[in-house]
C-alpha cells in the first residue's frame, strides 16, 4: 500500500498545473466570470449589484439570513437592474383542476375543506430551479426572506432557456411605488395581511393593494387584449394587483397587469386557494382557458406562458 501511495504522489508531484489567469485577466472569460458570481454572496441581486457593481444579467449565489446559500436569476440591467428572480408560476396542465403541478393553488382536488389549497403564497416551502422557471413552478428561499419595495412580472412562453428570457417576453413590468414597503417588504408577509382563501372576502370590497406598472416590453393595450374580449371593460390595465375575489368569494392570488372592476377575476387573475365553487376554476392558472365562451378565455400566448416574479 505504501509503495501504491508514493507512487501516486511521485506522479502528482510530476504534474504542472495550467494557470487560469495571465497577467490579472482569465485566460477562460466564462471561468472569470463564475469565479466572481462565487465572490459575490449577497443577500439580493440588489445588494451584489450595489456592492461589488455586478452588472451581468444571470445566475448568480443569494445567501439568506440564516445563512442558507441558493442560486436564481440576476437582472442587472432593466430598469436600472437589482431584480432578484424569487418564483414562477406555470401552468403544466390547463385542462386539469387543482392536479398535480398546481403548487400554488393545489394539487389535492377542489376541496372545500381545504379553503387555502396549499397556502403556498404564504409559507416558506421552496421548490423547482431558477433556470426552470418557464418549465415548472418555482420559488427560492428569497421569496420570503428578501425585504424588498417593489415587484417586477415577466410573462415568458413556457420551456424558454434562460438566455432568450428577456427577448422572448410577451409582457415585462414592473413597479416603482415601493408598496411592498407597506405589507412587510415581500409577497409571504403581503399573503398573512391578504390570505388566499376561499370565502375570506367580497369581491371588490376585499382587494388586495395594487400598484400601477411601468412596461418594459409591452404596454396597457397590449396587456388588455391578452385577456377575453368579453371582459376587457371589468379590469384596468396597467396594474398588478394581489389577492382578489370573484362572484363566488373564490380567492385568486395575483392579477397579471390588471386591476380588476368587475367580478370574474377567475378569468385574468392567476394563483389561488384550494376550493371554487365552479370546480373547473380551480388551477394555478384558475379559468384562463375558458372553452364554453371563447371570449372569456385569456390568449393563447398567455396561457403558455409562465409568469416570472422578481423583488427589488
Amino acid at each position: 500500500m505504501s509503495k501504491l501511495l508514493s507512487a501516486g504522489l511521485h506522479v502528482l508531484g510530476n504534474v504542472t498545473p495550467k494557470p487560469i489567469i495571465i497577467n490579472g485577466t482569465y485566460i477562460n472569460p466564462e471561468l472569470g466570470k463564475y469565479h466572481a458570481r462565487l465572490r459575490t454572496l449577497g443577500r439580493s441581486c440588489l445588494d451584489i449589484k450595489e456592492k461589488y457593481g455586478a452588472s451581468r444579467d444571470g445566475i448568480y449565489f443569494l445567501t439568506t439570513e440564516s445563512g442558507s446559500v441558493y442560486q436564481t436569476f440576476c437582472d442587472m440591467t432593466t430598469a436600472g437592474g437589482g431584480w432578484t428572480l424569487v418564483a414562477s408560476v406555470h401552468e403544466n396542465n390547463i385542462y386539469g383542476t387543482c392536479t398535480y403541478g398546481d403548487r400554488w393553488s393545489s394539487q389535492q382536488g377542489n376541496d372545500r375543506l381545504k379553503p387555502e389549497g396549499e397556502g403556498t403564497w404564504a409559507n416558506t416551502v421552496t421548490f423547482g430551479t431558477a433556470e426552470g422557471s418557464t418549465d415548472d413552478d418555482y420559488k427560492n428561499p428569497g421569496y420570503y426572506d428578501i425585504h424588498a419595495q417593489d415587484v417586477a412580472v415577466w410573462h415568458v412562453p413556457n420551456d424558454k432557456v434562460l438566455k432568450d428570457w428577456t427577448t422572448a417576453a410577451i409582457l415585462r413590468y414592473h413597479t416603482e411605488s415601493h408598496f411592498l414597503s407597506e405589507h412587510g417588504g415581500n409577497l409571504y408577509h403581503l399573503f398573512h395581511k391578504y390570505p388566499v382563501k376561499y370565502g375570506a372576502g367580497d369581491c371588490k370590497t376585499d382587494m388586495g393593494p395594487s400598484s400601477p406598472v411601468v412596461y418594459d416590453t409591452g404596454d396597457k393595450e397590449s396587456n388588455k387584449n391578452m385577456f377575453g374580449s368579453s371582459l376587457r371593460g371589468e379590469f384596468e390595465s396597467g396594474f398588478v394587483t394581489f389577492r382578489v375575489f370573484n362572484a363566488d368569494k373564490s380567492a385568486m392570488a395575483m392579477c397579471s397587469g390588471v386591476k380588476p372592476t368587475g367580478c370574474d377575476s377567475q378569468h385574468y387573475c392567476i394563483g389561488g386557494g384550494g376550493f371554487f365553487l365552479e370546480p373547473l376554476h380551480c388551477g394555478d392558472f384558475t379559468a384562463l382557458h375558458w372553452t364554453s365562451d371563447e371570449t372569456k378565455s385569456a390568449s393563447k400566448d398567455m396561457i403558455e406562458s409562465a409568469a416570472l416574479l422578481f423583488y427589488r
